[in-house]
């Protein structure tokens, strides 16, 4: 079955960097379009960047020019490195495959919790 495996949350100060990371099984990877999505107390989860088969990517306008989304199909992984974090930037991100317009397909990982403090 499918299955996403995140990876590299944690507490950052504002103005910090963290990379996530997250392993997929049970697809062909390569194939697939993938994407980071996040969700913070009280807010409905949001699509954060994705990137297609064929490694074109798109990006949130709130994360535009601070996040990178990238994938390695040897490794079967998804990465988004994240730079010049902000408060607003705290929440539990999930990755998940996608549609090419960036809907998920609805197979998501357990998420990893980051924290950005001011």
């Amino acid at each position: 079955q499918v299955q996403l495996v995140e990876s590299g949350g944690g507490l950052v100060q504002a103005g910090g960097s963290l990379r996530l990371s997250c392993a997929a099984s049970g697809i062909t990877f390569g194939a697939n379009h993938m994407g980071w999505f996040r969700q913070a107390p009280g807010k409905q989860r949001e699509l954060v960047a994705w990137i297609h088969n064929g490694g074109s990517t798109i990006y949130a306008d709130s994360v535009k020019g601070r996040f990178t989304i990238s994938r390695d199909n040897a490794k079967n992984t998804v990465y988004l490195q994240m730079n010049s974090l902000k408060p607003e930037d705290s929440a539990v991100y999930y990755c998940s495959v996608v549609s090419a317009w960036g809907f998920s397909s609805g197979y998501w990982g357990q998420g990893t919790q980051v924290t950005v403090s001011s």
